[in-house]
């Protein structure tokens, strides 16, 4: 089983996400292929993002600047795949998500791992951006943020007194995207133990100094 984690990614005292987060939970842990455990940013209280290599420490074993930050790596690096429930603020992903994923620094966590997104808003647009914006932070993070999403609009009436969805695009769209999210955890996972290569951006700097050394 792949081991999935869940990220709610928003932490105001009145946000939509308790009602989101649950039901995403809730269908996951009933699908057969995932190991799911829930990441939700108000138990992480993550310091703004500040750190550099005088932060961490030996860089094979960072230390970081705070063990919260450290222990918050761990557990991404913990995961096969995840989940992302987001808000849309400002036509983006909410501060406080995107400083989780910011912190996720060194440890490549991230990378070479499958992660969906659950995006809602209070109107018609369903957290549309947010998505969109977050699939762009995903792949700097080397991260495959898969095509099927669940958007859910209007989220103060998508559900109904018992927590269930009151449209079947909604279940739907979540079936859809935990099926994907399934074949692409084993699928990398598979390519994660054959080997990988390291991150492209020590690569280009390696390729960089190579060439000027080179040119000396």
């Amino acid at each position: 089983m792949s081991k999935l984690k869940i990220i709610v990614g928003t932490t105001r005292p009145t946000r939509a996400a308790d009602r989101v987060a649950p039901w995403v939970a809730s269908v996951a842990a009933a699908h057969e292929r995932f190991e799911v455990e829930v990441l939700d940013l108000r138990d992480w209280p993550l310091p703004f993002f500040s750190e550099h290599f005088g932060t961490i420490g030996d860089i094979h074993d960072p230390t970081y600047s705070e063990p919260v930050v450290k222990a918050w790596n761990a557990k991404i690096k913990d995961a096969d795949a995840c989940v992302v429930v987001t808000g849309e603020y400002n036509h983006s992903v909410p501060g406080v998500l995107k400083n989780a994923i910011d912190s996720v620094w060194v440890s490549n966590a991230f990378r070479n791992k499958p992660v969906a997104v659950v995006g809602y808003s209070a109107g018609i647009g369903g957290g549309i951006r947010a998505i969109e914006h977050l699939a762009q932070i995903m792949v700097e993070a080397e991260a495959v943020p898969l095509r099927n999403t669940v958007v859910i609009p209007f989220v103060d009436d998508a559900f109904d007194d018992a927590g269930r969805p009151t449209s079947p695009v909604m279940s739907a769209g979540l079936a859809v995207a935990l099926d994907d999210l399934a074949w692409w955890s084993a699928a990398l996972e598979q390519a994660r133990a054959a080997g990988e290569l390291p991150p492209g951006r020590a690569r280009l700097r390696a390729a960089v100094l190579d060439a000027e050394s080179r040119r000396r």
